[in-house]
């Protein structure tokens, strides 16, 4: 089999990673981790940025925050602020939460509420898993020498 070929398999293994936007070499941090989590989009993750995702307690910058979010998981506004702390400039959240139906879901409106006010701005909306919705918010970029 060609690199190519071998590189098209593997792009194919690991879709949902790759449509969420992580690429090697990104550090990603990982918060709200529970048994309900896609597992299967976990292991693509750290499989297409090459590293492990760190926990909650990760103390450097990361260049994402995959964070896991249900119904009962506290303020959604201050989860978003507290994912912002070690979020590299130019980093994103892939707010993660569970697709209407399932236990735990939260409305797009509750999001589309909490993202500003914890000074971010939504992106984009995705399918991430079977029982999971993902929606990419970042951080303004910061107006530098500009008064």
């Amino acid at each position: 089999m060609s690199a190519t070929a071998d590189r098209a398999e593997t792009d194919g293994e690991h879709q949902a990673a790759r449509r969420l936007g992580f690429t090697d070499g990104q550090v990603v941090q990982e918060i709200g981790y529970d048994e309900d989590c896609d597992e299967e989009l976990r292991s693509e993750i750290e499989a297409v940025t090459g590293g492990e995702l760190f926990d909650e307690d990760y103390e450097d910058v990361a260049d994402a925050v995959l964070l896991w979010y249900r119904e009962d998981d506290g303020d959604l506004v201050d989860v978003l602020v507290d994912a912002l702390t070690a979020l590299a400039d130019g980093g994103h959240i892939w707010l993660l939460t569970p697709k209407a139906g399932r236990p735990g879901h939260i409305e797009p409106s509750d999001i589309g509420e909490a993202a500003p006010t914890a000074g971010l701005t939504q992106t984009s909306s995705v399918s991430a898993g079977r029982d999971w919705a993902g929606t990419r918010l970042v951080a303004p970029k910061a107006k530098v020498g500009k008064r």
